[in-house]
């Protein structure tokens, strides 16, 4: 009886805990779709009516003008290559780039270890500012070029540093081994570090393409005078400043009717439609880097 009482009041406390811990879970996952569902119902819902307000999670009188809206603006498709291509390209050279310099970093028998560690923390806390980047990136003769958004933004130090933690922990016998079978350090680097380091590498590529995906500030700084450079963001900037402005920010990138037909539509629609617009591409992309999140690539790699 004795044995049957204690289950019984530890079955309830796992109903308890059950309950509040569901509850919670529901609480959380209403807090952090709502927002996305009130963006999405906003950009479908016509333009006229969402002046009225009392829009939660479904559009009151569903339709697609407002993504048709942004459609009808010049460069756009332009645009939208040039972003993806910055996205992969800048994606991958910089993720590469950044796990060798962390690869270098996490050896101990790298002599300068400490002093390049220091200097690479140092330019997280100071830089030389807006302008001497851009006389930088005008003396390098960047301006008018694809490279201008790969090559400034190939060496991150606070990707770096999460990179090398990650290498810190992995097992250095690993290495040894390797080195002992006539492993160079390249060959280490390609066959055993990087494989095991895949979930810290896809974090850091998810990162790096959020910020390449959303970055239009260079676009408007060096290759705002080159329609063949543009990048989507910066077009949808444009789009939501004449919007927003009532005012054509650079007529001779978009069409004449495009000014026209922009003072027909809210604000708020064309502001939710730009949203829903840039953060689709990285939503899609972002299952099939989660698997990486949480698995454990060095769980019976050695036994020390």
């Amino acid at each position: 009886m004795a044995t049957k009482r204690v289950l019984n009041k530890s079955t309830y406390k796992d109903y308890l805990f059950d309950i509040l811990n569901y509850t919670f879970l529901i609480i959380v996952m209403v807090v952090t779709l709502y927002p996305f569902l009130n963006v999405l119902a906003i950009s479908l819902n016509e333009s006229t009516d969402t002046i009225r307000g009392g829009i939660y999670i479904w559009p009151r009188e569903f339709t697609f003008n407002n993504y048709l809206e942004i459609a009808k603006y010049d460069n756009l498709v332009t645009g939208f290559g040039n972003s993806v291509l910055r996205t992969v390209v800048g994606t991958l050279l910089g993720v590469f780039i950044q796990a060798m310099v962390a690869f270098t970093l996490s050896r101990t028998d790298f002599q300068g270890r400490r002093f390049v560690s220091t200097v690479i923390v140092l330019t997280m806390y100071f830089s030389g500012g807006l302008i001497p980047g851009y006389m930088l990136i005008r003396d390098l003769q960047l301006m008018n070029t694809f490279w201008v958004y790969i090559l400034p933004g190939l060496v991150s130090a606070f990707n770096i540093i999460i990179i090398r933690s990650f290498m810190d922990g992995l097992p250095f016998s690993l290495q040894e081994s390797a080195k002992m079978d006539g492993a160079n350090d390249f060959t280490i680097f390609y066959r055993i570090i990087l494989p095991l380091c895949k979930p810290v590498l896809a974090t850091i590529a998810l990162f790096v393409a959020v910020g390449q995906w959303n970055s239009w500030f260079d676009t408007y700084l060096y290759n705002s005078m080159n329609e063949n450079l543009t990048t989507l963001q910066y077009e949808l900037m444009k789009i939501l400043e004449n919007t927003t402005m009532g005012g054509n920010t650079d007529a001779n990138q978009m069409r004449p009717n495009a000014a026209q037909q922009s003072q027909m539509v809210s604000p708020d629609s064309i502001k939710m439609a730009i949203t829903m617009v840039t953060v689709i591409p990285i939503v899609l992309v972002y299952p099939f880097l989660q698997r990486y999140f949480i698995q454990g690539m060095t769980l019976g790699a050695v036994k020390q």
